[in-house]
This record gives C-alpha cells, sequence and structure tokens, in this order.
C-alpha cells in the first residue's frame, strides 16, 4: 500500500529502526496500561523496556545478515564477480530474498560468461577471413600477385564468409530478443522441399560438390503449421551443412513423414556423422562437431535450434551421426 506514511525511511539501520519500533510499541503499551490500571513501578517499565531492546537486537542480527550479505554481493558485482552466495536458512521474506539473489547472481555469471564467450568466439570467426583477405590485397598492392580470376574469386570467398558470418549473427541476435515474431501458416511440405533443394543444388554446384538430393514425403500432401521463411531457412541450413560434410558427388536424403501429433523431418547424408560425445553440444554457438574449416561460421545449427524451439518443436543428431531430425507439431 504506496499510500501508507513510512517515518522510519530516513533511519539507515535496520536494527535501530527495530529498537525505535520497540520503544515505540512498549511506550504505547505503558500508557495504555497507565491510563487503565495505573503506573507501573519505574524501575520495572525500564527493565522491561532494556531487555525489549536487547533481544530485538539479537535477533535482527539474524534479520540483517543476509541483507548486508547481499549490499556486499550487489558491490562486487559491479566490478563484475558473481562469486559471492547469500547464505539463504530461514523461511520468511528475507530468506526468500536472498535465494531469489542468489538465483540471479547465477544468472548473472551465466549471461556474463555467454557474452564472453560470444565476444571471443566472434573474433575468432572474424580473424580467419579478415586475415586471408588481408593477404590477398595486399599481394596485390605489392603487385606480388596479379588480380586474374582465381586471385579475385579468393577475395569474393572470405569477403561472402564475412557476410555470412555478419548476416547470422544478426538473425540469432533478432531471435533471441523476439525481434522477429513467426508468422505461421500450414506450409505444404513437398513444395518447400523443392524450392530448399533447388537454391541448395546451386550452391553445391558452385562447390563443386556434385550432391544429389532426393526426397520423400509422406503422405504427400502433408502440411506443418509454421513461418515458411523461417523453416525454409532452417532446412537450407540443414542441406549446407549435408552438402559440406558428406562425400563429394554423394546423395543427401530429405524425407518428411506425418504422424499422430507431429511431423518428423529428416536431413541424411552419407558422411562420418557427428560422434556421439559432441552430438549434444553441436547445436551450440560457433560449434561444428569437429569438421572447422569447411568454410561454415558455427551458427547455422545454433540458428535452427532457435527456429525449431520457437514452432514449439525439437531437433537432435539421430544415429548414425549423418542424419538431423526436426520435429514439429501437426495441424491441429
Amino acid at each position: 500500500m504506496r499510500w501508507l506514511p513510512r517515518p522510519l525511511d530516513p533511519v539507515s539501520s535496520i536494527k535501530v529502526k527495530l529498537a525505535l519500533l520497540m520503544v515505540f510499541s512498549g511506550a504505547v503499551a505503558f500508557g495504555y496500561f497507565w491510563l487503565r490500571i495505573g503506573w507501573l513501578p519505574l524501575f520495572t517499565t525500564l527493565t522491561a523496556m532494556l531487555i525489549a531492546l536487547v533481544l530485538s537486537q539479537v535477533l535482527a542480527h539474524g534479520i540483517t545478515s543476509p541483507l548486508r550479505e547481499m549490499t556486499a554481493a550487489a558491490r562486487r558485482m559491479t566490478h563484475g564477480d558473481y562469486s559471492f552466495q547469500v547464505r539463504a536458512t530461514s523461511r520468511d521474506e528475507v530468506g526468500q530474498l536472498a535465494v531469489a539473489f542468489n538465483q540471479m547472481a547465477a544468472d548473472l555469471a551465466f549471461a556474463d560468461r555467454a557474452r564472453r564467450e560470444l565476444i571471443a568466439n566472434v573474433s575468432h570467426e572474424l580473424r580467419t577471413p579478415v586475415t586471408a583477405l588481408h593477404a590477398v590485397l595486399e599481394n596485390l598492392v605489392d603487385g606480388v600477385s596479379q588480380p586474374d580470376p582465381a586471385t579475385l574469386r579468393t577475395a569474393l570467398a572470405q569477403t561472402e564468409r564475412l557476410g555470412l558470418l555478419v548476416s547470422e549473427l544478426l538473425d540469432l541476435s533478432s531471435i533471441e530478443a523476439g525481434a522477429r515474431p513467426l508468422d505461421r501458416e500450414l506450409v505444404p511440405v513437398a513444395p518447400l522441399f523443392a524450392e530448399v533443394i533447388a537454391e541448395a543444388e546451386v550452391m553445391t554446384a558452385a562447390l563443386g560438390r556434385g550432391v544429389r538430393f532426393t526426397t520423400s514425403v509422406e503422405p504427400a500432401d502433408a502440411v506443418v503449421p509454421a513461418d515458411r521463411a523461417r523453416l525454409h531457412q532452417v532446412l537450407f541450413n540443414l542441406l549446407d551443412n549435408a552438402a559440406r560434410h558428406g562425400p563429394s558427388g554423394g546423395e543427401v536424403r530429405v524425407s518428411a513423414c506425418a504422424e499422430a501429433d507431429h511431423i518428423v523431418l529428416e536431413i541424411a547424408d552419407d558422411g562420418p556423422g557427428i560422434p556421439e560425445a559432441e552430438r549434444a553440444k553441436v547445436f551450440d554457438r560457433f560449434t561444428q562437431g569437429g569438421r572447422a574449416g569447411d568454410g561454415g561460421t558455427g551458427l547455422g545449427l545454433a540458428i535452427a535450434r532457435w527456429v525449431v524451439e520457437l514452432h514449439g518443436g525439437t531437433i537432435a543428431v539421430a544415429a548414425p551421426g549423418s542424419r538431423i531430425r526436426v520435429t514439429l507439431p501437426s495441424p491441429a
């Protein structure tokens, strides 16, 4: 109740506030007794009030101790130290506040660690194309190499990698911030597969991989409630990974199967697959399943996971490690 007066706000110590509370309430009580039954002996009155004050200070120590710890921890947080934990033993509001404070400190520590890792990973990913592009341009300026088609293609490839990294970082940031809400509609699966495969075939032809794509949709008219553009992005990322990690001239199989309450989409290649120990973390940012150096940014699968989870589905690596399985809810 914000309209109630708070006369003790200027007092900076909770212990002093409790002492003033005891004195005031004791004075009111003794005043009432004096009006109703006569004044009590002075020594008895003073002794009772003194005992009450001492006990209030002793008991107040257990109340104020977590608050002092939280104040100290908050000051340490301003310097980036989130390791201090407040002892939360009471079950009252102060104890609940201490538990919430510890959880907040743990969340802030996790967020700070994730921020530092993100900066380090982005810096690492940017360093490779920037260094390569710098070397190519420096050789051109110094006359070491000529601006022939091969050299220019190298510079273009590094520029495209930079553009891809920036684009995927922006996508991931927008998805996490909820800046791009899903525009759901009933999307026919077979035509969507055809669009994504046509785009992937252009990409693989440019890479000289010679990968073949096959599709299977059961039933043929299966539909999925999804954001068409976002689901297209997920499938293209998965096809891109499969085409890069599978053998040159191999086959990438894209299938969909409608079941009772969900639709399963699978992308499989002929590659060695992701090792079992790495399957759980392959969807983390900048993780490439132990297969770095393929030109990817390590963000495609992280974006795919976020998009699938926004749709209420799941994504995982299926045995033997060369299959990615996406499960999405069926139409209501």
